[in-house]
């Protein structure tokens, strides 16, 4: 059997455009069967096609691929069974059984590790299975997985190997993994020097509709098969199920009918929701401390009351048609901004930068007993095949520098960098769009502001059923919240629309994880950014506004800052991202499911086979799991690097992940076809990319805290402008703060662009002075409405709170993940004990197996030899 099929031709093969086909056979009428008509041999996968002897004489194209295909795999050794479809007579199924001696060949070609003897050394428990091992099913239903002493398979070693059952030797994930290897590469033309091969470009051109491997059985009710695991329905009741939503996920089993690659994504999403508990606990406690101390905040007081808050009259936010307003308006904003604008922020704030360093390097640990525990410690390159597609490409020969021997590669050196240079721009402009369609939201909050400033008030004053809602309906946050949902459906347009050659498929998830994390941090987080970092901090004042494209004011806070804004913005995104994806995941393909039975469904006498069964379910995609870890992630950069603004983020995450749980598995047992199992060693490229999340979350949340939120302005006024020399008191006080915050603007100085054409209320009585939000000197100082001294000392204080927090966060991030090793010491004993004994057992049977070839050549020297003192035993 060919090792390689980059280098096959016709010949080979010997086929000509009419192929053998593969033998036709009945359904034997049993609904749960896994095996052709003789009960022997196992279906390792299923293709499926549509019969074009009922078409036109344009499909015979297709035909002669697909005999060509078909006979190429024939001559493999695999073989075929073909079965008309019980539901359309149109489709045929064409079912794959790979041989034995075949999968041998290949499992030496895949360096696939098989089991040489039990493993009979004690098994370490980590401490994470300590806190979790009661909420596991039961091991009566779900029995634990022995565990062997396993070695990379060589079929001219296979007595080495444990083999109690040839037909049970490679378990039916190997089987279609190995099955797949040979679909992704068998040619379907051959024409010369050009070859096309693989399952995959078939697929794309029509010849077959379908190929999958077959559920072991239905979701929802056992096989009566002799022998089946009912792995299927084991997982649907003991995980998919919603009963048990509070138990721990059978990560040996989803991986044994999985594959590695969905295992480490199960592992890493359950392991995730366990820390998010932590954090979602104390972001809960700082949410209930903020609220219980709104009332009682000095700032709040102040803008609530009559006497203090209700006395200072507000300049116009935008340009003459905006009035007067009295800063006591805010009153309700302001009791919500203390809710999150608190010292207890702070402490979560730093709590989350530690809390994001234990969640990576418990999860290095965790990663590390899974390595061990399914056997892909040693998982490297040379066990993962370059992709059908890379390989169809390699057409220019170079030199290996670590073989010296020539090879075939996709493209020359200057193709390469012409192919980066065209990836680079394509994201450059992706990035420019999505900037351009932020620019376009912030010129409509412009916009709406003004239209809001000028009506709503008036609307709900002259309005008594909207009465009641003065107090909480305000500009700000009308213009807030209709721009943050006008944000997060640009964000799901622009997501869907941008989502529609590395050498193997870990290299080329990497490479497309880089850029579609590029593009999807900026479509996710700009917003929030320009709302946390841009969005009032370039103003100007009154009498001389700063304008964006020399038409629309730029956009103000309200006087407590933008953190209440950026909280709706955060809550808004978070809650629809949640929503829009568990419609995708659920109601899609549960309708698509429906309407595909209901187009196709026949009598009730009528038996249908598995493999027409699982062929109504919908297909899981090349990159569905990518999409997966994208969702994720994209959530854990709210919950981290957000987290000083809305507390209650990994609450929300803990909720939606607690879902997101099931409705993945629900989706994969119940709604979709097997996928192909596939290895996987780790998480991949998302490693780094959290990583680098976390490094950036330290920065973002510092910066929050020291320029979006009050927090140290309110310190610099209680430790500085509170006494002696900046005021008469004595002691520190927060009384007064709300004075010091807001400059006054003489009225008289407004340009004629700018002054208010609007009727003045009617408390607005010879009043010659406004108040706005800067640390600005007041009219009549030499410096007039140019920066005070306060001013420079708040900045001042906010550089050195960035300065000093990031520094101590990421000192103690730095000795966390020094004292915290990525492997733990006993598993590294183990793992070192596991491959001595491997080696010596496999010496000890190399020997073995030696002397029983030499054993009977030994015995015929004895019989020759006349010496009898000559010793020749083995």
């Amino acid at each position: 059997f060919p090792l390689s099929f980059a280098s096959l031709n016709g010949d080979d093969f010997g086929l000509s455009v009419t192929s053998v086909c593969c033998s036709q056979a009945e359904f034997n009428g049993n609904p749960d069967s896994l095996f052709f008509n003789d009960g022997k041999r196992r279906i390792d996968f299923v293709l499926v096609y549509e019969d074009e002897s009922k078409h036109a004489s344009e499909k015979k194209g297709s035909q002669r691929r697909r005999e060509f295909f078909e006979g190429s795999l024939m001559n493999l050794g695999v073989e075929l069974e073909a079965a008309q479809s019980v539901m359309d007579e149109k489709l045929v199924y064409v079912k794959v059984h790979v041989p034995f001696e075949v999968l041998c060949t290949y499992a030496e070609v895949l360096h696939i590790k098989l089991p040489i003897q039990p493993n009979d050394l004690a098994q370490q428990s980590s401490t994470y299975n300590c806190f979790t091992r009661h909420f596991y099913p039961s091991e009566d239903v779900i029995a634990k997985e022995p565990d062997f002493f396993t070695a990379p398979f060589r079929k001219d070693q296979l007595k080495c190997f444990y083999v109690k059952d040839r037909e049970q030797f490679f378990t039916p994930a190997v089987r279609s993994r190995m099955a797949y290897y040979i679909l992704s590469r068998a040619p379907y033309d051959v024409k010369g020097s050009m070859k096309k091969f693989g399952i995959s470009k078939l697929l794309d051109g029509g010849v077959y509709k379908a190929a999958y491997p077959l559920h072991d059985s239905r979701f929802n009710v056992k096989s009566k098969e002799p022998g089946c695991p009912n792995e299927r329905f084991l997982l649907y009741n003991e995980w998919a199920h919603p009963k048990s939503f509070y138990k721990m996920q059978p990560l040996d089993l989803i991986r044994k009918y999985f594959g590695e690659k969905i295992g480490i994504y199960f592992a890493w999403l359950g392991f995730y929701t366990v820390m998010l508990t932590l954090a979602a606990a104390v972001g809960l406690g700082c949410f209930i401390y903020g609220y219980t101390t709104r009332e009682s905040s000095t700032w709040s007081k102040e803008v609530c009351d009559p006497q203090i808050g209700g006395e200072i009259i507000m300049c116009p936010q935008c340009d003459k048609i905006c009035p007067y307003w009295r800063l006591n308006t805010t009153c309700e904003s302001s009791k919500r901004l203390c809710v999150f604008d608190n010292y207890g922020t702070l402490v979560f704030a730093i709590f989350m930068s530690v809390w994001v360093t234990l969640f990576l390097e418990f999860w290095k640990r965790y990663q590390a007993e899974l390595e061990h525990d399914w056997d892909t410690v040693e998982f490297l390159q040379q066990e993962e095949q370059p992709r059908p597609e890379y390989e169809a490409k390699c057409i220019y020969e170079r030199v290996n520098p670590v073989t010296q021997e020539k090879e075939k590669v996709p493209h020359t050196a200057c193709g390469k960098c012409m192919r980066v240079s065209c990836g680079i721009s394509t994201v450059l402009f992706w990035v420019l769009l999505i900037i351009a369609s932020v620019v376009g939201v912030i010129v409509y909050r412009l916009a709406m502001f003004i239209t809001f400033s000028a009506k709503l008030r008036s609307d709900l004053k002259y309005s008594k059923e909207l009465e009641p809602f003065k107090e909480y309906v305000t500009p700000q946050m009308a213009t807030s919240i209709t721009s943050s949902i006008i944000s997060f459906i640009i964000i799901m347009i622009l997501n869907n629309v941008y989502e529609k050659l590395p050498r193997t498929k870990t290299e080329y998830e990497n490479s497309l994880t880089l850029k579609m994390f590029l593009f999807q941090f900026v479509n996710y987080y700009s917003s929030c950014f320009y709302i946390a970092f841009f969005k009032g901090k370039v103003v100007g004042y009154p009498g001389k506004p700063v304008y964006w494209f020399g038409a629309f004011r730029n956009e103000e806070c309200d006087p407590g800052g933008c953190l209440t804004e950026l909280t709706t913005q955060l809550s808004i995104i978070m809650t629809g991202k949640a929503v829009w994806n568990n419609i995708q995941e659920v109601l899609l393909p549960w309708v698509k499911n429906l309407i595909f039975r209901h187009c196709t469904q026949v009598g009730s006498e009528k038996v249908i086979p598995r493999w027409e069964q699982d062929y109504q379910l919908q297909p899981i995609g090349k990159l569905g799991l990518f999409y997966e870890y994208l969702e994720m992630v994209i959530q854990f950069g709210f919950v981290t690097l957000f987290v000083a603004s809305f507390p209650l983020a990994p609450l929300l995450a803990l909720f939606n992940n607690l879902c997101e749980i099931r409705v993945d598995a629900w989706k994969f047992t119940t709604q979709s076809r097997r996928v192909v199992p596939e290895k996987a060693q780790d998480i991949g490229a998302w490693q780094p990319i959290l990583q680098g999340v976390a490094i950036l979350a330290v920065a973002t949340n510092a910066a929050i805290i020291a320029f979006t939120s009050d927090m140290i302005p309110r310190l610099v006024y209680y430790w500085a402008f509170s006494v002696s020399p900046y005021s008469d008191g004595s002691e520190h006080t927060m009384t007064g703060f709300i004075n010091s915050s807001l400059s006054i603007f003489y009225i008289d100085h407004f340009n004629n662009e700018s002054r208010p054409t609007v009727d003045t209320p009617y408390w607005f009585n010879n009043i010659t002075t406004c108040r706005y939000r800067d640390f600005r000197n007041p009219p009549g100082h030499p410096n007039q409405y140019e920066y005070s001294i306060h001013y420079w000392h708040v900045i001042a204080a906010k550089l050195a709170f960035m300065i000093v927090v990031e520094h101590i966060v990421y000192f103690t991030k730095f000795i966390l993940s020094y004292m915290i090793p990525d492997v733990p010491e006993a598993l590294k004993e183990q793992i070192k004990r596991e491959r001595y004994l491997t080696q010596v057992i496999l010496h000890e049977t190399n020997i073995k197996h030696f002397k029983e070839l030499m054993k009977p050549v030994a015995d015929n020297l004895l019989d020759d030899i006349e010496e009898p003192e000559l010793d020749l035993k083995l």
